[in-house]
């Protein structure tokens, strides 16, 4: 539920250059308080924002593993980056991992942060990798950043980037659960979120042309133990996770 905010504080970036308004919370700001803000944001949950990363790590290399083995040999894109947070769990597994953000002194940290990782600016609009680039792409809490009426956009270069059979995965906070949107309210860097239902990110990969075949909500239980992770993939169909996600195929 934190994650949440997590990654794609940075989005509060994207968002800005996608819309032309100028933003409201610097990115001076961002950088230097973003853990905190973040923290904060999600302190009545008893966990940080690392517990919320790691979560959707794990589920990313899970599901890179069931759907192409050998990740060593994979080329994935984290789109909206940020300053690399989930990348830290990702890079050693999947060795050739790529990242883009719309802000340039966010890929320069997660430059700082994910030297093995290539970071590179873009402009919100239109990814800079040729057509069928990546076994696999995916955006954290990135979406409900861009502005609705780029989401079939942010979609279509999403499908567009990938390798045929390749893999899309969308990560997102889940407006039914209330603890997710009391999270959001008390976040400085959510100020302007828009947040996606899962029928939404559904629809928008069917426009886009990928299949959707695997989705869940997640994130029930603020716990680390594996018995909580069980009890939370049994629970997956249950629209009350913090969180949710949708991924389909090219």
């Amino acid at each position: 539920m934190s994650h949440l905010n997590e990654e794609l504080k940075d989005k509060e970036q994207q968002k800005t250059t996608l819309s032309g308004n100028e933003s409201q919370v610097s990115f001076d700001d961002y950088v230097e308080t973003y853990r905190t803000e973040i923290d904060d944001s999600i302190g009545f949950i008893g966990q940080d924002v690392d517990f919320f990363i790691e979560i959707k790590a794990e589920l990313l290399l899970k599901l890179a593993r069931k759907n192409f083995g050998d990740t060593s040999k994979i080329k994935v894109l984290d789109i909206g980056s940020g300053v690399g947070l989930v990348d830290r769990f990702l890079k050693l597994s999947i060795p050739n991992l790529n990242g883009v953000d719309v802000e340039e002194g966010v890929v320069e940290k997660a430059k700082f942060n994910n030297p093995e990782v290539s970071y590179q600016l873009y402009d919100g609009a239109k990814l800079p990798f040729e057509d069928n680039t990546f076994d696999m792409c995916f955006a954290i809490n990135v979406m409900h950043h861009v502005p609705p009426g780029m989401w079939e956009n942010f979609s279509r270069e999403m499908h567009r980037v990938l390798k045929p059979g390749g893999i899309a995965a969308v990560f997102e906070h889940n407006p039914l659960n209330p603890l997710t949107r009391l999270a959001v309210a008390r976040c400085e860097f959510d100020r302007d979120a828009v947040l996606l239902n899962h029928g939404k990110i559904k629809s928008l990969f069917n426009g886009a042309g990928l299949k959707v075949f695997d989705d869940s909500f997640i994130v029930f239980f603020p716990f680390k133990a594996k018995f909580f992770r069980s009890i939370e993939t049994a629970l997956g169909w249950l629209p009350l996770g913090a969180q949710h996600y949708v991924t389909g195929r090219k």
